[in-house]
């Protein structure tokens, strides 16, 4: 998807159709769509000609875009987990793997980067109470696996902003609840994780619409790009004037919200009610 937007904005800047560049590249203007939203590989010779026909001679652009195509066709780790999650989740791990800055809102549950592994367990199974077992663990091991992201060498920025009903709703049992939320409270200070409450006492906010994910790329021409799930897939969000509505919301919310510092007694009081 990164290297298809890339791939948009040079043909749009070059004047050029789509169907005009399949032509260059002996294909139809469909596949150039398909190509441009990230639905289909790349070959590199594609890529390398329509590079040539969109007038990119700069040697370093050149190379970053064909680096960005090696990545784009490589094998990624959660691959194995492809039998288990559907395809338009499999998207979202890969932009989520890309992002600079990742900002949530949750409204029903701790959001899956967060969560403890016997959590994200109970999530699973009340989600799909009839799961095979082994089916169960690999989604907790893909979550887990996802986890990695916030602990490697430069971690993306992941500000979370929770309603206090996801803090509070039970999953799993006392002690699976209560190690949830001691694992927010060691989180609250790392310095790569911003973790924000709406508090009940709050009462109707900004977010009518419900949980929602946006992120950031390092790359500064790309469009955001907003996740929103709901039970049989996703939407996908990155026109401009649709991602600022979102991003005005996050902004509301943020300002709404508690500080760090308000955060952790939020969290002390609630396990302390358990």
């Amino acid at each position: 998807m990164l290297l298809g937007a890339q791939l948009r904005r040079l043909r749009d800047a070059a004047g050029i159709t789509r169907d005009e560049a399949g032509y260059h590249i002996r294909a139809s203007g469909s596949k150039i769509s398909r190509m441009e939203l990230g639905r289909v590989s790349f070959k590199e010779r594609d890529v390398t000609d329509l590079l040539g026909f969109y007038g990119i001679t700069d040697p370093t652009e050149r190379e970053k875009l064909v680096q960005l195509t090696k990545e784009a066709n490589a094998v990624p780790w959660y691959q194995k987990y492809q039998d288990v999650v559907p395809d338009w989740f499999h998207v979202f791990v890969g932009l989520e793997e890309a992002a600079q800055l990742i900002r949530v809102y949750e409204v029903q549950f701790v959001p899956g980067l967060l969560q403890t592994e016997e959590y994200a367990r109970a999530v699973i199974l009340q989600g799909a109470p009839g799961l095979d077992p082994d089916e169960v663990e690999r989604r907790v091991a893909l979550r887990m696996g996802r986890q990695k992201l916030l602990t490697r060498e430069n971690p993306p920025r992941y500000w979370v902003i929770m309603d206090e009903a996801a803090l509070r709703r039970p999953m799993g049992g006392r002690d699976v609840h209560v190690g949830q939320i001691e694992r927010l409270i060691d989180l609250v200070g790392e310095p790569n994780i911003t973790i924000q409450v709406m508090p009940f006492r709050y009462g109707g906010h900004a977010a009518e619409g419900g949980a929602f994910t946006i992120m950031r790329f390092p790359e500064t021409d790309l469009p955001d790009v907003v996740y929103m799930e709901y039970l049989t897939g996703a939407h996908y969000i990155d026109k401009p004037e649709e991602v600022e509505r979102y991003a005005a919301v996050m902004e509301r919310l943020s300002v709404a919200g508690t500080s760090p510092d308000r955060t952790r007694e939020i969290l002390s009081g609630i396990l302390k009610d358990l």
